[in-house]
């Protein structure tokens, strides 16, 4: 039977129910729990260093009333890597590569960052539709191209996550069956061939945790615009 480079991202299913949310519980199980000990495990203790430098880097622009969001963006940030690192291992399913998780990750947190800025401070978050200084001729058009950008936001935010995730994903498949097909061939090509693959490989690695990070900051310069 022949499949489509594109069947990878269809959710797969077991007995009729779909797995993806198998797939979007899986990371939490992952995360190392603190013991009742005095000393922490060598992995609990890295994995608190990271979150305690992560937060402080990502709270870093904000005052005191956007810190109030820490845990929710930490706990995004996480667990956006980690769907994304288990979805590069062979046999397996990468939620985030699916359009409607992502818009229905990035669509509520933009929408509360806007509730946020329009409750607190009406003034200066509609101040930001309409720059200072601007000529009175161009200020209805410019009401309209920044109302445009900002309802585009989340829009943004979910394509850019799923394009980077699906393209890689799309080559790494596309580069791996090369390396089936030239191996009885061309063997010193297959070899080379698969020599870019593991350096693809690594990149789209990077890849899954810059994306997570991008997706996480972006939505917390949303948030600084608006507290």
């Amino acid at each position: 039977m022949m499949v489509s480079f594109f069947d990878q991202f269809a959710s797969p299913s077991f007995l009729g129910v779909p797995l993806i949310a198998v797939a979007i519980t899986l990371p939490w199980v992952l995360f190392p729990t603190p013991s009742a000990r005095w000393m922490n495990s060598r992995l609990t203790t890295l994995q608190t260093w990271f979150i305690n430098r992560f937060t402080n880097q990502l709270l870093m622009p904000l005052n005191v009333g956007g810190h109030k969001w820490a845990l929710m963006l930490t706990s995004l940030m996480m667990f956006l890597i980690t769907i994304n690192m288990l979805g590069l291992l062979p046999y397996t399913f990468t939620p985030t590569t699916q359009l409607s998780l992502n818009m229905g990750l990035a669509v509520p947190l933009w929408l509360a960052t806007v509730i946020i800025g329009m409750r607190n401070q009406p003034t200066i978050a509609l101040g930001h539709l309409l720059p200072e200084g601007t000529p009175i001729a161009l200020i209805p058009v410019l009401i309209i191209i920044e109302t445009i950008s900002l309802l585009i936001r989340p829009l943004a935010l979910g394509v850019r996550l799923t394009a980077n995730l699906t393209a890689g994903h799309l080559l790494i498949q596309l580069i791996a069956t090369a390396v089936f097909v030239l191996l009885p061939i061309m063997p010193a090509v297959a070899i080379l061939t698969a020599t870019v693959l593991f350096l693809l490989t690594l990149l789209e690695v990077a890849v899954a945790m810059i994306q997570a990070y991008v997706f996480v900051l972006l939505l917390s310069l949303y948030l600084q615009e608006n507290v």
